[in-house]
């Protein structure tokens, strides 16, 4: 049997290959999402046969439903097609310890699970199932990009070069998001800053000069104005992209044996968003640790009224519009969450 990577994949087979169909990936990163649930995310660098490239983000919990669907329909003692393959192996699902660590030694596993998968026959890659995982979707789009660890190019002494005082006919670019670059070889710049270009890096890294600092930086994070002599991408023209989320407070109360605490918690969601019913109690179970409990709102006479699914969240959020007057903080939710422990039927307004 021949190694993974090398089973057969025919040249002229290759080359029939549309140009959108991804053959590398790498795993560039693990990012935290504190929305109304707590989770990591892989940041994967995408290559298409027709040399572009994007990024996606992933839970561990998709590649783990792909995996499963592929070894139904490929693995050998599957038996439902004519064409089986090897797949890679896939690390296995961890119950215990802190998410981030788990996330983190992930990566180096996931990066070669995927290198290897996208090293298997053709006829693989042109599968549903490896197309659209690996299809950048509108979520992933839309994200705020990072300098990424394992797309950075080694560290090397950066010399301080000033730029040209012929100002317009400088390479530049315009910083579309902050950077705060870390060590002194990093360049750090806010959003709409102009950077004077020195020369690139690599295919994701370019050197330039801010305010008599000089550093190496993303390209994604800027929009060239300008670019070098030798640069074939003046693709630009693009949209400027959205700047990163800021934090919203959610205001939450427990009420448990005639105690309440008071919680604050910090949601990466804007505040005009309606969340799901199963994502606030998945959160409050973790604000409080507690898992039996309910969920309220106080309604305009002052009363609580229990959240059962979707629709009751939608009629929280609609009524906190009408409250007028009320003052919060410009970063807080309009509606506040009251928890209550779900045997606890007191707390309701239920006299005559």
């Amino acid at each position: 049997a021949m190694s993974l990577p090398r089973q057969l994949r025919d040249e002229s087979d290759f080359d029939q290959l549309p140009d959108n169909i991804p053959i590398s990936a790498t795993v560039a990163d693990v990012e935290e999402r504190k929305g109304f649930t707590h989770y990591f995310v892989f940041v994967i660098e995408v290559k298409t046969k027709g040399g572009r490239k994007y990024l996606i983000y992933r839970r561990y919990s998709e590649f783990f439903a792909l995996h499963q669907k592929l070894e139904e329909k490929f693995a050998p003692e599957a038996q439902s097609t004519t064409y089986t393959c090897t797949l890679p192996t896939l690390p296995g699902k961890v119950f215990m310890g802190k998410k981030q660590e788990i996330a983190e030694t992930r990566i180096p596993e996931l990066n070669t699970y995927v290198k290897k998968l996208l090293c298997l026959p053709t006829w693989v890659l042109l599968d549903d199932l490896i197309r659209i995982f690996f299809y950048q979707r509108e979520s992933d789009n839309q994200h705020v990009p990072r300098a990424l660890r394992r797309l950075r190019p080694p560290t090397r002494k950066v010399k301080t070069v000033k730029p040209k005082t012929d100002f317009l006919s400088s390479p530049r670019a315009e910083a579309l998001f902050d950077f705060s670059g870390s060590g002194r070889v990093e360049l750090s710049f806010r959003a709409g800053e102009v950077i004077f270009l020195l020369r690139r890096v690599n295919a994701d890294w370019l050197e330039g000069t801010v305010q008599e600092v000089t550093g190496i930086f993303p390209r994604s994070f800027v929009k060239i104005i300008k670019p070098l002599p030798d640069d074939s991408d003046s693709d630009e023209g693009g949209e400027a992209g959205k700047g990163p989320g800021s934090s919203s407070c959610l205001r939450c109360y427990l009420y448990e044996s005639r105690r309440q605490q008071l919680r604050d918690v910090c949601v990466e969601e804007d505040l005009s968003v309606q969340p799901s019913y199963k994502d606030l109690l998945t959160r409050m179970r973790e604000v409080f640790s507690l898992h039996d409990i309910a969920l309220n709102y106080r309604d305009p006479e002052g009363d609580l009224i229990r959240i059962l699914d979707d629709t009751d969240v939608k009629l929280m959020v609609s009524e906190s519009k009408g409250q007028a007057g009320v003052r919060r903080p410009v970063n807080q939710f309009p509606w506040e969450l009251h928890v209550t422990l779900a045997s606890d039927l007191s707390v309701y307004n239920t006299a005559p």
